[in-house]
């Protein structure tokens, strides 16, 4: 069953993202103060360029007013070069820091992301999962320039704004305010009224991102089944939900960019008014109708860029929701705090009343028993749905249990590390996955620090040099994603020797060999034989070739154990449900789960 979300809210998101961008406070101390520092220095400009236009409005000799006016301007250039060196700094600190912390959440994202249990990702889309993460980095991008960039010089010009304005007309100056309230408190309110309408592109965009992978994974299936049509209508309805939802959104921003507009012009026309009748009663120069002009129209600008800035806010906010959603999950399967190292010394594995359910109506396994013994090899057979595949999916803790206890040689798997206890098992999987590296690397991931010579020997074990020294570029060629670009037998063949070269103790085998053909599994039957030597073996299979030379055959059925014996011990007994098997598929083939 799938593990709900939490709600997120805008904190959890900062909490999140401030655990990624803690270890880079001081370049993003820099930043923040460089762009502050530019910000101030920009306030000034203006309050020369008054003077500069009131020296110029009042000359008469320009022979001497013209010195004074170049003194002026070369304050200003001084200025706009400080100025500039500030946002030079800000943005040489900001490199370091926004990259950074980018690659840390992006990381962060990842280790969480993939500590979560075997059952989180048979329910989520791949392509979905990739775009979360990728979304979650570009919102923090998002967030922090919209901080530096947009609120910190956007608070440092109103209040500087404010504060001139006042010293040379009070009433202009309060008017200026209420008029910046006004401007601010509509833009809040629409981002918040946006952001239902952000989120629910959000998830059109992530839902159509998961129909697009899905159908790329799946593109022979389409072709197999001349699914084109029903595909392309399929990914058409999601894009053109993804677009309706966009649509919204953008027919929303045209409304706010209107009223923002009017709010501009209309403070615009008051300032000019306000300031012709003072100029005409002789309260002001002409420099501060430049004074103000400046001001307010840098002002609005600024807050003409604040409007997005709050809807940037909501949008980077619903675009790092559905990560954030993720990272708050629990994960369904972790260690205990006290939880210990698996040590195996002999391999026992034992199932005490094990219980498992996918959810309250679908129960798979109903209080099993069942004794391994240290290198004893034993075979898990039953119909489709009987639960085999569960079984060897709850060793490896996959699964949480429902109940009851599983041991590997006394040991609770619950209360030990879910990494000792996975590198004590090999796997060998019915339809091995294989990562988009070469052949070496490949192999080589059963033990991460195994020699070339070592990789090379289990290859050979698995009869893997035999197609491999066929290739091009050999052990250094790229098997494509998830192993496409090899047949069924050859990625099982490199899957054998992957766990050839792990040598774990305990070693599971799930129709390790129902891709191969029967040359094929004659060459890497020995391999096997070798492989499962000293080792407990448990083996879902169905091939004579494999079933007959396992020491036990354990009959699973509607979640119970009903037979244990050896091939011949249960082929005797006349209502044997493994001899019913048996004789349904001559003595050949047992359906599988």
């Amino acid at each position: 069953m799938a593990q709900k979300y939490q709600d997120v809210t805008f904190r959890d998101v900062i909490k999140s993202m401030w655990q990624a961008i803690k270890g880079y406070k001081w370049p993003m101390f820099f930043t923040v103060f460089g762009v502050a520092f530019a910000s101030v220095v920009d306030l000034f400009a203006p309050l020369y360029y008054r003077d500069f236009f009131n020296i110029l409005g009042s000359a008469s000799d320009k022979a001497n007013t013209a010195p004074t006016l170049v003194h002026v301007i070369l304050i200003i250039l001084l200025l706009n070069i400080t100025s500039w060196a500030g946002y030079r700094f800000s943005s040489f600190f900001n490199a370091i820091f926004q990259t950074g912390s980018m690659a840390k959440l992006r990381t962060q994202a990842f280790d969480y992301l993939l500590n979560h249990s075997h059952n989180f990702f048979a329910n989520s889309f791949t392509g979905s999962l990739t775009q979360r993460i990728n979304r979650y980095a570009r919102a923090f991008e998002s967030l922090s320039d919209r901080v530096i960039w947009n609120i910190v010089p956007v608070f440092i010009r109103i209040v500087g704004v404010a504060f001139v304005i006042w010293t040379i007309k009070p009433l202009i100056s309060v008017v200026v305010i209420i008029w910046t309230i006004l401007f601010l408190a509509f833009n809040y309110a629409f981002a918040r009224f946006r952001l239902k309408y952000d989120l629910v592109r959000t998830v059109a965009d992530t839902h159509s991102t998961g129909v697009l992978s899905d159908a790329i994974s799946n593109h022979n299936n389409i072709q197999i089944f001349t699914g084109f049509n029903f595909e392309s209508k399929l990914f058409g309805d999601a894009v053109t939900d993804q677009a309706k939802a966009t649509r919204t959104v953008w027919f929303l921003d045209v409304g706010a960019e209107a009223v923002q507009a009017f709010l501009i012009i209309f403070m615009e026309f008051f300032l000019f008014y306000f300031s012709i009748k003072n100029w005409q009663a002789g309260i002001i120069n002409i420099g501060v109708f430049v004074l103000f002009q400046s001001y307010i129209i840098g002002l609005g600008g600024r807050l003409w860029d604040f409007s997005r800035v709050i809807r940037d806010f909501y949008q980077s906010f619903a675009d790092a929701k559905e990560m954030v959603e993720i990272l708050t999950l629990p994960h369904e399967i972790k260690d205990l705090p006290n939880a210990q190292k698996l040590v195996v010394a002999r391999g026992d594995v034992d199932f005490e009343n094990v219980l498992f359910s996918f959810n309250e109506t679908r129960s798979v396994l109903n209080g099993i028993n069942l004794n391994i013994k240290g290198g004893e090899k034993v075979a898990l057979i039953g119909p489709s749905g009987a639960g085999k595949s569960t079984i060897v999916r709850l060793i490896m803790r996959l699964y949480e249990i429902g109940g009851g206890h599983i041991l590997i040689d006394g040991q609770d798997i619950q209360h030990v590390t879910q990494e000792s206890l996975h590198e004590n098992i090999s796997l060998v999987p019915q339809d091995p996955i294989l990562f988009h590296r070469t052949l070496m690397e490949n192999i080589r991931y059963g033990r991460k620090d195994a020699t070339d010579e070592e990789v090379l020997e289990a290859s050979k074990q698995a009869h893997c040099d035999e197609f491999i020294k066929d290739l091009p570029k050999q052990y250094e060629t790229f098997v494509g994603e998830r192993g496409i670009k090899l047949s069924g037998g050859e990625r099982q063949r490199v899957a054998i020797a992957r766990a050839i070269l792990k040598n774990a103790p305990i070693l599971i085998l799930d129709e390790a060999t129902s891709s191969l053909d029967s040359h094929s599994e004659s060459l890497i039957q020995d391999a096997l034989e070798k492989l499962m030597e000293g080792k407990t073996t448990i083996v879902i299979a169905h091939r004579l070739s494999t079933i007959r030379k396992m020491d036990r055959i354990v009959v699973v059925q509607n979640g119970n154990v009903v037979e244990d014996g050896s091939h011949e011990t249960l082929l005797e007994k006349p209502d044997s449900l493994y001899k019913k098997l048996w004789d349904l598929q001559a003595g050949g083939f047992i359906v599988e789960e």
